[in-house]
């Protein structure tokens, strides 16, 4: 019987679907995670380096590349920031998900990343989406802000 290797496990408790770089320089990481050219997985795994990494310089190199071409990898930056609850991702998240001709995916995602951050800042435009003609942004927002209300008060309240 052959053995597999067993994936790295994610400080995240995730299972992510590209192991994280071995990189540890965010710069490198930033390059290879918004080159258009490089290979998916390639950039799946500089992304999974820079949230393992953490820290406001890894934050900006994972906004950055939200210029992608690429739903799928924009997507995949929000659930990240919304893993790592890091407030300093509020600002690029509350662009994506205001961004009428983003991918619905990327809304999606940038809807619960805010609310999984639980910065009450984002509260407004949440509401302001929660009506959103995209069925699934309206409803993520609808469960962020009830995250938000909960982390606040700790008790839901669906008045």
């Amino acid at each position: 019987m052959e053995s597999r290797e067993k994936p790295e496990i994610s400080p995240f408790d995730s299972v992510d679907p590209a192991p994280p770089s071995q990189e540890s320089n965010i710069t490198n990481l930033s390059n290879t995670l918004s080159n258009e050219n490089e290979k998916m997985f390639q950039r799946m795994r500089a992304l999974f380096a820079l949230r393992n990494i953490g820290g406001h310089e890894s934050v900006d190199a994972l906004t950055n590349a939200f210029s992608s071409e690429s739903a799928l990898l924009k997507h995949e930056i929000a659930y990240v920031l919304g893993q790592m609850q890091d407030p300093h991702a509020v600002p690029s998240l509350i662009d994506r998900l205001s961004d009428a001709t983003e991918d619905v995916m990327v809304r999606h995602e940038a809807a619960e990343a805010l609310g999984a951050i639980g910065d009450m800042i984002a509260i407004d435009t949440l509401r302001k989406f929660q009506d959103d003609s995209e069925v699934v942004v309206a409803e993520s927002c609808e469960v962020a802000i009830d995250l938000l209300n909960y982390v606040s008060s700790k008790e839901l309240n669906y008045s």
